[in-house]
């Protein structure tokens, strides 16, 4: 996730010389999406994927030259599996990955800028000249045109937040989860005991106070998903009524909980909030993976929030239309 991988990039630049790696075209079949980035770094350590296998240790190679020189560097990757050409997979498709080096003052001012707008929540349009002697830099009003040939243009956006409400053994283990799978974490839960950063190293806030308080702190936060993992009824009663009744509607909220419970809470907000709302929250939560364990439990959870983010079916890849089982 571009977050995590500008936070290593910081962290590298400020004793390091590092190659970014970036997908700027693809045809065909292939592992990763345009933007899909990896940084290279010493003799050949690298953070995040560009799709692996093969083609990608042919960019740690080429990544190493540039590294050494300096010199910008467009890598293509044969996927197609031709028995004619030298190819670095099957999967069918062409990439095209763009190698530069990212080192000194220009490259530690970008990164600070890339992450301070994207954890507060906002996007961000970086440039990368391809044919020309400019840095990358971000769109701002003094922006020098060049010709698009020349240029790649990506919109980095901020992963979106997911809100943990209530910080017991399933919530705990959603947020590593969670974490891993590209969210922000924030947890809500009035027991200071439970809801901490000890056990909850990966949360960027924690809220101790009530759910309404929290999310008036969270006001500017657009992508917006919310999980309730709460203690008892009554916490899930005022959650769902602050988070349904915000301004900007959460991109997904989820609570966990029995058919009864789920029912009985929808029968105590029937006069205050409308059917068609109650019926986009996912309860009971989770996918019907036969999870039992709160690490479980939480692996469905993100399951199901992938599904959302993504739109995805939610169907096993096995029984997809034109896959032989």
């Amino acid at each position: 996730m571009p977050l995590n991988l500008y936070r290593h990039l910081a962290h590298l630049l400020e004793a390091e010389t590092a190659v970014l790696a970036t997908v700027i075209d693809v045809k065909g079949s292939v592992p990763r999406e345009v933007g899909a980035k990896m940084v290279i770094w010493g003799e050949g350590c690298t953070f995040g994927t560009i799709g692996g296998g093969a083609g990608e240790a042919k960019v740690i190679r080429q990544a190493m030259a540039v590294l050494a020189t300096g010199d910008k560097q467009l890598v293509e990757i044969d996927l197609s599996g031709s028995p004619q050409r030298k190819t670095q997979g099957v999967c069918g498709g062409m990439m095209q990955v763009w190698l530069e080096r990212w080192s000194g003052d220009w490259a530690i001012a970008l990164v600070d800028q890339i992450l301070t707008d994207l954890e507060a929540g906002h996007p961000v349009t970086l440039i990368t000249p391809l044919a020309s002697t400019q840095l990358p830099h971000l769109i701002t009003p003094n922006s020098i045109d060049l010709p698009q040939s020349t240029l790649f243009t990506e919109t980095l956006q901020p992963p979106p937040l997911l809100l943990i409400v209530g910080a017991g053994h399933v919530g705990e283990q959603l947020a590593k989860v969670a974490h891993l799978i590209g969210f922000q974490i924030a947890v809500q839960d009035d027991r200071p005991e439970w809801a901490n950063s000890d056990r909850y190293p990966q949360a960027s806030q924690i809220f101790n106070e009530s759910i309404t308080e929290a999310l008036a702190q969270l006001d500017e936060h657009l992508h917006l998903f919310a999980t309730l993992v709460t203690r008892g009824y009554q916490y899930d009663r005022d959650a769902l009524q602050a988070l349904l009744n915000r301004g900007t509607p959460c991109e997904y909220i989820g609570m966990i909980g029995s058919q009864k419970r789920v029912q009985q809470v929808y029968q105590a907000l029937e006069a205050d909030i409308s059917k068609e709302k109650l019926a986009a929250i996912y309860a009971p939560i989770g996918l019907d993976i036969g999870a039992l364990t709160p690490a479980e439990i939480a692996v469905s959870i993100a399951a199901e929030l992938i599904l959302v983010r993504r739109s995805g079916s939610g169907k096993p890849l096995s029984k997809r239309e034109g896959v032989r089982s």
